[in-house]
């Protein structure tokens, strides 16, 4: 009886036992299945263009540079559209990411593109592209340099805590959280900024063409509307990224452009990760910042 039930059932249940032991095999067929019978000819085409996103406070940019390093050794991408949000962020990455971006431009034409804020350490990092081009309700420039951190003395106070150290060297703790500076330290400190501000000028006006005694016109912390920033020279074009776009193409000469598209998971991770650098940076006492 036991086996005429199972002869019966067979039909049903063999595919079903099927299915059990080679599980993993036919997911991989189905994913491989889906993949073949959803993509394009453009799909299975080599693009020759890429889109290289900065969003969100600049701190850690191993990963954009990653990006433009593929970018740059890949013979097939004929040219770049940096697309960039960001308020800036410390100095020393901000510069990296200028001079990673000066490097590519030599071998083939990047195109900045300012989607929401292109602010100083944003704007720095995008100064040596071909074009810089700007929705026009994008804020632009803040071309400045910012060394902040709080004084908890009278917070200590109240809850009884004092520091002690041992210590060589005048300027040892300026810049320190648990005191207010002294006059000497702020001189000290603002040597940095003033050296870092001159550096940061020198560059936007060398890659801008502008004259850099007239810094109190483009830079000095001043933010501009994409209006107002390309009438400062600041950026070369107010229009959408269909326009960045455009020139991307015009300028890499490709005769069919193929924009290579972004991985969605990677983008949402990305803007997960974003945010939650912003979030915490926000807490910390700041070092100095090209904000």
């Amino acid at each position: 009886m036991k086996e005429f039930v199972s002869d019966t059932l067979w039909p049903i249940t063999g595919p079903i036992v099927f299915i059990q032991r080679n599980f993993i095999t036919m997911f991989v067929l189905a994913i491989i299945g889906y993949m073949v019978f959803t993509s394009n000819v453009e799909d299975l085409e080599q693009p020759n263009l890429q889109t290289i996103t900065l969003s969100g406070p600049i701190m850690n940019v191993d990963k954009t540079l990653e990006a433009i390093n593929n970018a740059k050794t890949d013979k097939n991408i004929k040219g770049v559209l940096f697309k960039v949000n960001s308020p800036g962020g410390a100095v020393a990455p901000s510069i990296e990411l200028a001079y990673a971006i000066k490097e590519l431009n030599k071998i083939k034409p990047v195109v900045a593109y300012a989607s929401g804020t292109m602010a100083s350490g944003s704007y720095y990092a995008s100064i040596w592209a071909s074009k810089i081009v700007s929705n026009p309700g994008s804020m632009i420039g803040s071309i400045g340099v910012i060394m902040e951190s709080v004084d908890a003395s009278e917070l200590m106070s109240n809850i009884g805590i004092k520091t002690q150290n041992i210590k060589i060297g005048t300027y040892k703790e300026a810049g320190t959280p648990t005191r207010q500076w002294s006059e000497i330290e702020k001189e000290e400190l603002n040597k940095v900024i003033k050296d870092t501000y001159d550096m940061f000028v020198a560059d936007v006006a060398n890659a801008r063409g502008l004259k850099k005694e007239k810094h109190k016109e483009f830079a000095d912390a001043h933010i501009f509307t994409a209006t107002q920033a390309k009438k400062v020279g600041l950026i070369d074009t107010v229009a959408t990224i269909s326009k960045a776009k455009e020139m991307v193409e015009k300028l890499s000469k490709v005769k069919k452009p193929l924009w290579q598209k972004e991985d969605k998971v990677d983008k949402f991770i990305d803007k997960i990760i974003s945010s939650s650098i912003e979030n915490i940076t926000n807490q910390l006492p700041k070092g100095l910042m090209a904000y």
